[in-house]
């Protein structure tokens, strides 16, 4: 039996019981058979825009859905109702990704660069989500096409070249499911890197960052260059440790993103280069379960400038985060890593959703997202979770 397609618009000042009665209407035109197929809504500073779609024989004409409207008495203090024939458009077949856009502002510019990237790969928007206004701007987009890679490389370009960090992501209810996090400690949980207030304790910080330095110029690995750096710890009073543990100070927003993440039920985990002695005391104050680190070995109360364990590194890493998925039972697909340096990439690369923070250039290549603000909790918006969930007690 032939089928036409209506699209219903009704905007104007927001009132109660509108969506009542549009819906009443709907109802009468599909009573003989007929189907609602969709239904959006957005409302901004009380402006409304309330559509539904009904399909219906097509012996059903536009009039008849404009009476039912009027029976209903819809158009008034200010509401205006819009009957429309649609017909479905091919070129919006596809799957759907979720583009989420991050930065201190964005503004109709960057908006309008993005788009154009999306339109560029044959691919449009069917749905915005303003996640947070403050202590950043996120926006997250629903964007439906065919070609995914090629949406991607679009979006990724125009957005590194107008400062928006931005995840790229498969639209699905696993958003939704738990999760595990798992976070590296120096320069992401942490604004301090342990081993640089270790060495400032033995008096020998210059000569552990010049082995440092020769590290981040691939002149040594990390396993290599950490022995090296441990090795001027030897002498060292191991109740040090406790100073500099005192000293370490907690990313911004730090905080606020583990007790969301404890809160919705999600899991979080740290998996770090630096110390068990020096980590674990202040993961057990944050109720953090989950840690991988390296041990100092100490001996008569004194740090013997070698590790106790096979050395937790680049490919250490990766293990232990696939070793937690297992435990805490989620696939990798549901794990989330977030870190800044190389030693991170096996684990960014690993996870269902790697996150470069405030990272070198070569992690952000490896990573499916960058962030580039220095809050922590942004981490949430690539999740879908919005500031007034984050707020929500």
């Amino acid at each position: 039996m032939p089928r036409a397609t209506y699209l219903v618009t009704v905007s104007g000042p927001d009132r109660v019981g509108v969506g009542a009665e549009l819906f009443a209407a709907l109802a009468r035109v599909t009573q003989s058979g007929g189907q609602l197929s969709d239904v959006a809504q957005i409302t901004i500073r009380g402006a409304l825009v309330l559509c539904g779609e009904v399909t219906v024989d097509d012996s059903v004409s536009e009039d008849d859905v404009r009476v039912a409207l009027a029976t209903r008495d819809i158009d008034r203090d200010g509401i205006v109702a819009h009957v429309e024939q649609v017909v479905p458009d091919v070129a919006l077949e596809g799957g759907r990704l979720l583009v989420t856009l991050l930065a201190t502002r964005i503004g109709a510019d960057q908006l309008e660069a993005i788009f154009r990237a999306i339109a560029s790969a044959d691919a449009t928007c069917e749905r915005i989500v303003h996640l947070a206004n403050y202590p950043v701007d996120c926006y997250e987009l629903v964007v439906r096409g065919r070609d995914h890679s090629a949406l991607r490389e679009a979006v990724t370009s125009v957005a590194q070249r107008n400062g928006v960090d931005l995840a790229v992501q498969r639209a699905g209810l696993h958003r939704r499911a738990k999760h595990l996090v798992v976070m590296d400690a120096d320069s992401t949980l942490l604004q301090d890197e342990v081993i640089d207030l270790l060495a400032e304790e033995c008096h020998c910080a210059e000569e552990v960052s010049k082995i440092t330095e020769l590290a981040m110029a691939g002149e040594l690995d990390f396993a290599e260059s950490l022995r090296r750096r441990v090795a001027l710890l030897e002498g060292l009073d191991a109740r040090v440790l406790d100073r500099v543990r005192e000293r370490l100070r907690l990313t911004p927003g730090a905080r606020t993103l583990l007790r969301t993440l404890h809160r919705l039920g999600y899991v979080p985990a740290v998996v770090s280069g630096g110390f068990v002695e020096v980590l674990a005391p202040l993961l057990a104050e944050l109720h953090v379960d989950y840690l991988a680190a390296n041990r100092l070995e100490i001996v008569d109360g004194k740090l013997t400038g070698r590790l106790a364990a096979p050395i937790v590194d680049r490919a250490g890493k990766a293990r232990a985060l696939e070793r937690f998925a297992a435990e805490v039972g989620v696939p990798l697909a549901q794990t989330v890593a977030v870190g800044d340096g190389a030693n991170d990439i096996d684990m960014i690369s690993v996870a269902g959703l790697g996150i470069a923070f405030n990272a070198k250039p070569v992690v952000r290549e490896h990573a499916d997202a960058a962030l580039s603000v220095p809050y922590l909790d942004a981490v949430l918006y690539f999740l879908g979770i919005s500031r007034e969930e984050i707020e929500t007690e």
